[in-house]
């Protein structure tokens, strides 16, 4: 640090995680240790199936998919510096190893945001128009889709480190956050952040409402469409490929908008918190739950993935049988 107009130029930030709570520490470690656990194992359960179990090679899984691996990159970029907080206590972090957290936040967040758009228009043309499904959500649009989301989030997440960096940030240099949170970072400015804060909701209008929007009516379109289906079996099949995908879209764009599009001068820390660790951590954890235990295919696939599994664990020699590395997987 160096001194500049009697003002303390600061170089590194100090996160101080959950302060409001300094008996709860270690409970907290654990209790956060083991949502980063569940996260990395249902996400990468979720990712192992797609790619072992041919039936789920369709775009709906690809996807899914991807929400897996986007759901794994933001939690990763958060969680285990708040654990290395609980466990050692040491709360300082770079002024670059700041922004660049953030900045992979920002880039994961807004994938997610967009993603979730896309699997809704997914959604939409398999419900509304299954007979060209397969010729509308071909192979080419889906990786277009996607390279678009992944370019997109790291063009964002840019965009605002970019504003951020031109903000002098003097005085005090804690984040009452459990990371380098946007909102927490704007109250340490000693500039104005108007500019970012026009960056924000100019994002929100041009970007995220048109993602709720489009994701909304095309529910509106899915839910006239089943609802119109006469024979209960197929309005019921109809509705569980879209149910879980609800649910996530309903717990994920709530916490975000309530986070992120509130008014900086209305903002309490202590509820940014909240809603941080409910789309940062609890959201990822019950994502694998919510599409796993109402998705009959990922369900027969995982039954499978086991049964194969235990199969190759009952036959002797296991380690070292060139049959059981090979065949464990095949295709029966």
């Amino acid at each position: 640090m160096h001194g500049k107009e009697n003002l303390t130029i600061v170089t590194e930030f100090i996160i101080l995680g959950f302060p409001e709570f300094p008996e709860l520490q270690i409970p907290l470690f654990i209790l956060f240790l083991l949502i980063y656990l569940i996260i990395l194992m249902g996400n990468l359960t979720i990712i192992a199936l797609m790619c072992l179990d041919p039936r789920l090679h369709t775009p709906m899984y690809f996807f899914l998919c991807n929400l897996s691996l986007v759901n794994i990159a933001s939690t990763s970029v958060t969680l285990p510096k708040l654990l290395d907080i609980f466990l050692t206590k040491r709360q300082r972090i770079s002024a670059g190893g700041c922004f660049a957290q953030l900045y992979f936040f920002i880039v994961s967040a807004s994938e997610e945001y967009i993603l979730l758009t896309v699997m809704a228009y997914d959604r939409y043309v398999a419900v509304c128009h299954p007979l060209h499904y397969a010729v509308i959500m071909n192979q080419r649009l889906c990786l277009l889709m996607t390279a678009a989301l992944w370019i997109l989030g790291i063009l964002f997440g840019a965009a605002y480190i970019a504003f951020l960096l031109c903000f002098s940030y003097c005085g005090s240099n804690e984040i009452n956050h459990f990371f380098c949170d946007l909102s927490a970072l704007l109250k340490l400015s000693c500039t104005s952040t108007f500019p970012l804060e026009c960056l924000i909701y100019i994002m929100g209008t041009f970007v995220a409402l048109p993602c709720i929007i489009s994701t909304f009516v095309s529910y509106i379109y899915i839910i006239s469409t089943i609802l119109r289906i006469h024979y209960t079996e197929g309005r019921r099949k109809a509705f569980s490929t879209c149910s879980s995908h609800l649910t996530v879209i309903i717990l994920y764009y709530g916490t975000m908008l309530c986070s992120y599009l509130r008014p900086t001068s209305t903002q309490s820390l202590t509820q940014n918190k909240l809603f941080a660790v409910l789309y940062n951590g609890f959201i990822p954890m019950f994502n694998p739950m919510i599409y796993s235990l109402k998705n009959q295919e990922v369900k027969k696939a995982l039954s499978k993935l086991v049964a194969q599994i235990i199969l190759c664990r009952d036959r002797k020699n296991f380690f070292s049988s060139c049959d059981c590395k090979t065949s464990c997987f095949r295709k029966k």
